[in-house]
């Protein structure tokens, strides 16, 4: 094979000609004779011939056209007709395989629509077009998958006719498995029934949403709750503003006050803790609710601890708990010793919903990118492709 045959990256095709001008046309015709596709028989005759037009990648900066002579053959044993079948050319089409898929990984990359059809002679029409027969094709690759051992969960808004979705999130690989909307039991009931894989499920990563634990609790049956730790943390500081602002609703205004109030005292200097300790002195309750608050926080924080140590702090914990009930705090008591189990899972367990709040960022950029989506099929699939999988499509 010449070398120009091999440019071409399309095998079986001799180079007759080449012309370089703008453009570089290239005129190829198939080398040798196939078996018939339909009886395998070895021996066809050529009944007709006809020139296919066809973009083929770029060369530099010039647009390779490809003159391809297509032959059309008959089988005398099965008397049947066939045309000539090349590797990465599809019947019908004006453009080659291998210059979708450039004109798709360019757009993928950030290259829009108006430089595309600038550089690449194609209309923006098509490059949706292409795009999203791509998008697509890697789409339904991905709908035989089985559920992931490891997931998170967690809603996200997606318009005002439509409501909330539901993102599940692959924590080990770190890819969105799939987004469904709703947020309910009965809007995720017919997904969830028919989830391959949900059986094997093993953990799943949550917040302190009670609909999703009873979700988990019924369709996952094999998969412990942990709770996710940025939003127990969210939990206990809004309970401590709450009662904060019923002891003194003045200080509660005070920003510096407030931002001393939120930092852990590890991260406060000498000169902040006097200030703190000072304003804390003339609210007694507000500093006995304060203290609780920090030895709770410490536990709350603990990560990667081992069996033995876990069941030294349970205790402890407990203990802790049982002071808050007895304080103004009993409602902030009675959510964390309801999600007790699910919070002391996040001691022996490392991952978090950090993730899948990453991939809501990314949604809301794919969604004001595209200016909103009014169809939720066409905003999943959008998802799935920038956010499932690695972004790359095997070349044909």
């Amino acid at each position: 094979m010449s070398p120009i045959d091999s440019i071409l990256g399309i095998p079986g095709l001799v180079v007759q000609r080449v012309d370089r001008g703008q453009e570089i046309h290239v005129w190829a015709s198939p080398q040798g004779r196939p078996a018939c596709v339909h009886c395998q028989h070895g021996s066809v005759r050529i009944k007709a011939t006809y020139q296919r037009l066809l973009k083929h990648t770029r060369q530099g900066n010039q647009l390779m056209v490809l003159h391809l002579s297509v032959p059309k053959y008959h089988c005398p044993q099965c008397h049947r007709y066939f045309r000539h079948p090349f590797a990465g050319i599809r019947p019908r089409l004006r453009a080659t395989e291998t210059y979708r898929l450039e004109v798709f990984e360019a757009h993928e990359g950030g290259v829009s629509q108006r430089k595309l059809t600038m550089t690449h002679q194609i209309g923006s029409a098509t490059v949706e077009r292409w795009y999203q027969s791509y998008v697509r094709q890697r789409v339904s690759e991905l709908s035989g998958r089985t559920c992931p051992q490891i997931i998170g969960i967690d809603e996200h808004f997606f318009s005002r006719r439509h409501g909330y979705a539901t993102t599940l999130v692959d924590l080990k690989n770190h890819k969105v498995f799939d987004v469904v909307l709703g947020r309910s039991e009965p809007s995720l009931r017919r997904y969830l029934r028919h989830l391959p894989g949900r059986e094997k499920v093993k953990v799943v990563v949550m917040d302190l949403s009670e609909s999703y634990r009873r979700i988990v609790q019924k369709y996952f049956p094999g998969a412990q709750i942990v709770t996710d730790r940025f939003h127990v943390v969210r939990l206990i500081n809004h309970h401590m503003l709450k009662l904060w602002q019923l002891q003194d609703p003045v200080g509660r205004k005070h920003r510096g006050l407030l931002s001393l109030m939120r930092r852990h005292p590890w991260k406060l200097t000498d000169e902040q803790k006097d200030r703190l300790d000072q304003y804390l002195d003339a609210f007694p309750v507000l500093k006995a609710i304060y203290i609780a608050k920090q030895h709770l926080m410490r536990f709350i924080l603990l990560k990667t601890v081992k069996a033995k140590r876990a069941k030294r702090l349970l205790p402890r914990s407990l203990e802790l708990i049982q002071q808050l009930e007895n304080s103004p705090a009993r409602s902030l008591a009675e959510t964390i010793r309801s999600w007790l189990v699910p919070i002391v899972r996040m001691w022996r367990f490392s991952k978090s919903n950090g993730i899948t709040e990453g991939f809501h960022t990314k949604m809301e950029m794919i969604s004001r990118r595209a200016f909103g989506f009014r169809n939720f099929e066409n905003y999943r699939m959008r998802v799935l492709a920038l956010c499932g999988w690695s972004g790359m499509i095997n070349r044909v």
